[in-house]
């Protein structure tokens, strides 16, 4: 049976030069990174190799990257270090609703420390406006978030629009990049972002591997105390063969970033003009302003976990909503605070396609999705009336 894998949001599979740069960190380059022996000596300077590699990838010093366990550790440092280290200025947060829970888990977190969180809504296509974010603003508003990309729907925000604001009122600005980093360009510098995270394993990279961009000179308080390792900044033994991985994919990001980016534009925008020719599908997200591989819809009359269970039997395999909520059978909250209807939600898929992918992965997608359609919504009570107002 073909396999066509369509969740490169929720993984990637490891490049082949990034697994060549982790090995010698695995097997004989064993050292801690702050032991003054050759061991040590060897895996520091891989350490920061790596710091150099990141920061490149997005046009920033070594020295404000910091390495984390996960982009969602990334998050969860940038909103409650900030948070921490500013309170005395304030304790007012803004986000998006369209956030990742990393980010809005924090945020409730922050709530129950006696933080004030507002929560944006976004337009009907993801996008958060500016001027909400403006409105918004407070005294005490010491912190905005806002995802620089959906990892549901795909749409890009305009976060550079968004930091004129924040830069006018002195409010640090947070955007998660795992969604975007080492997928499309991102320049700390002209995004204007004060705090950037990111994730390795979102562009080939090994799994359990981020990291934080923190502006030069912004004090973050630390989640993790312990040691001096990360410039005092995130204590614990470096994870020394991830964080050469990390540098080797970034490195390879740079490279090879334009090639990536239109050889999955044209699997996508194939994959989209194919299922919108299905009835009754709606894409999701903006049509324009997206990631390069992605592509999510809502199908009316049928729960995404059914069309997931089919589609996974015939070797195509996605998600429905993000990775972290894929079991869950409540409507995509996402999709909700879009003002989605509940029932037209729970009918969300998300396809994110990777370089392994093929022109012949996405005609076999198309073919078998149309039959998985046709076959579940003979099965829904639904798709004949039933459970309508006033049917």
């Amino acid at each position: 049976m073909r396999q066509c894998y369509f969740d490169h949001a929720a993984a990637n599979p490891l490049d082949p030069a990034v697994m060549d740069a982790m090995l010698p960190y695995l097997k004989q380059e064993y050292g801690n990174p702050l032991s003054i022996y050759e061991l040590g000596i060897n895996a520091r300077k891989a350490v920061e190799k790596a710091r150099q590699q990141v920061a490149a990838l997005i046009n920033v010093k070594p020295a404000t990257v910091i390495f984390t366990s996960s982009g969602t550790e990334a998050n969860n440092f940038a909103l409650r270090g900030i948070a921490m280290a500013r309170q005395a200025q304030g304790k007012h947060i803004i986000i998006s609703k369209i956030e990742h829970q990393s980010v809005l888990n924090s945020s409730r977190l922050l709530e129950k420390s006696g933080f004030t969180v507002t929560q944006l809504s976004a337009d009907k296509f993801g996008f958060v406006d500016p001027k909400s974010v403006e409105d918004a603003i407070t005294e005490e508003t010491i912190l905005v978030s806002v995802a620089h990309a959906s990892r549901e729907i795909g749409t890009i925000e305009p976060i550079r629009e968004i930091s004129e604001v924040t830069k006018k009122h002195n409010v640090i600005l947070h955007t998660d990049g795992v969604a975007t980093v080492g997928n499309i360009p991102v320049d700390a510098l002209d995004l204007g972002a004060d705090i950037i995270s990111m994730t390795a394993h979102q562009f080939y990279g090994p799994k359990g591997m981020g990291a934080l961009y923190v502006r030069e000179g912004l004090r973050v308080s630390p989640l993790i105390y312990g040691g001096i390792q990360e410039g005092g900044r995130r204590a614990g033994t470096e994870n020394v063969a991830s964080i050469a991985g990390m540098g080797m994919a970034a490195e390879l990001a740079m490279k090879q970033m334009d090639e990536r980016r239109a050889y999955l534009a044209m699997l996508r925008d194939k994959l989209i003009r194919g299922v919108l020719t299905i009835p009754d599908v709606r894409l999701t997200g903006h049509p324009e302003f997206r990631l390069p591989n992605h592509a999510s819809f809502v199908v009316e009359y049928i729960e995404g976990e059914s069309m997931l269970l089919m589609l996974s039997a015939k070797g195509i395999y996605s998600s429905s909503g993000s990775a972290c909520s894929s079991r869950s059978l409540k409507s995509s909250p996402v999709l909700l605070s879009l003002g989605m209807p509940a029932s037209l939600a729970q009918g969300s898929i998300v396809f994110t396609l990777g370089m392994g992918n093929s022109v012949e992965d996405v005609d076999y997608f198309l073919q078998e999705f149309r039959s998985v359609i046709n076959k579940l919504r003979e099965m829904s009570p639904f798709s004949k009336g039933w459970g309508n107002s006033g049917a």
